[in-house]
């Protein structure tokens, strides 16, 4: 039985020892197992957001993609929702409205002869209540790979992604047509799209500028994308400032776009009115030549249909810029506080 036994406890010792031996190999080999960004660490979050909208298009100080005059900065307001789903991703979500705005008169200088004084003479103007459904994807330079609360205390971001807009130009209606009849718009903000300014709604002729012109649609399509900074306020709310741009695949902002198309082919004195608008300077008329309406002349250059006679820029598409200065706030979080016997 002495035997047995200490054969007994010779056999369980090695069996041990083969036992610890495999598990430090399993243990020396192991590497780890990857953790995801799981279903713990992501969070919905929603924002309030104060916007700047600028205008860059046909009604500028310059004959130039970049030109914009600041002074017609409008406000804009959005609200966002926002899933984090990635260490450096957020999807975004957001419905922003406000004004774009721009004046001939006020923002061309008519004493510029080489690029500002065909645009102050032109004397358009235009204002336009964008309402804005966007979506884009934000992605974050610096990783967080906790939950909500382990957050990186700021990050630059970038985004970019999908909007669609309604895009209905308005102006406020001259007293008078040309003829000099009152306009029962007189002073009335006036949509322009139903007017077809450029002879979108009227019959023209194969040689003239505009022929085949089109109506432009309302429902459109833009590219937003930009930069921004996100800071960490506390375990719950976000700030976040952000430039961005809308590429947009319209020429029709404001409103113009081509060429003036002969007044006599527009279809209601109010659209005349409308479409042409140097006679409403103090210095008209200068060179006056016909306008196809009996006893209405126009300043050459101005109002009358030819194909040097360019009321707009057809090969840039107008675009808007977005400054967003946004709060946010975490939805479904909760505080974790210490607890002291």
């Amino acid at each position: 039985m002495v035997l047995i036994a200490f054969g007994s406890h010779d056999a369980v010792g090695q069996f041990n020892s083969r036992s610890i031996k495999k598990n430090n190999k399993r243990i020396s080999n192991f590497r780890g197992k990857k953790q995801g960004f799981d279903k713990s660490k992501k969070y919905n979050a929603i924002g309030l957001s104060l916007n700047a909208l600028n205008y860059f298009g046909d009604i500028a100080p310059r004959s130039s993609a970049t030109s914009s005059d600041i002074s017609f900065t409008r406000p804009a307001f959005g609200l966002t929702f926002a899933h984090r789903f990635g260490p450096r991703y957020t999807l975004q979500a957001q419905f922003m409205a406000g004004n774009l705005k721009a004046t001939d008169r006020d923002s061309a200088d008519p004493n510029d002869l080489k690029s500002s004084v065909y645009r102050f003479q032109r004397n358009l103007s235009f204002r336009n209540q964008i309402k804005e459904l966007s979506v884009v994807a934000v992605f974050d330079l610096f990783k967080n790979e906790s939950n909500y609360m382990g957050r990186v205390s700021w990050t630059p971001y970038g985004f970019i992604g999908v909007a669609g807009f309604l895009n209905n130009p308005e102006a406020q209606a001259p007293a008078t047509d040309l003829q000099g009849n009152s306009l029962p718009e007189a002073g009335k903000w006036v949509k322009l799209r139903p007017l077809g300014t450029e002879g979108q709604y009227s019959t023209l002729d194969p040689t003239d500028a505009n022929y085949g012109i089109k109506p432009y649609k309302v429902a459109q399509i833009a590219i937003p994308f930009g930069i921004g900074i996100r800071l960490k306020l506390n375990q719950v709310m976000d700030f976040s400032a952000e430039w961005g741009f809308r590429y947009t695949f319209t020429d029709y902002l404001d409103d113009v776009s081509r060429n003036y198309v002969g007044l006599d082919k527009l279809k209601s004195p109010l659209a005349q009115a409308m479409s042409y608008r140097t006679n409403e300077l103090p210095t008209y008329p200068r060179n006056p030549t016909p306008s196809g309406i009996a006893g209405v002349d126009v300043e050459a250059g101005y109002g009358s249909e030819h194909h040097d006679n360019s009321r707009g820029s057809k090969n840039d598409p107008d675009r808007y810029m977005v400054t967003t200065f946004k709060i946010s706030y975490i939805l479904g979080a909760t505080f974790h506080k210490a607890k002291f016997r």
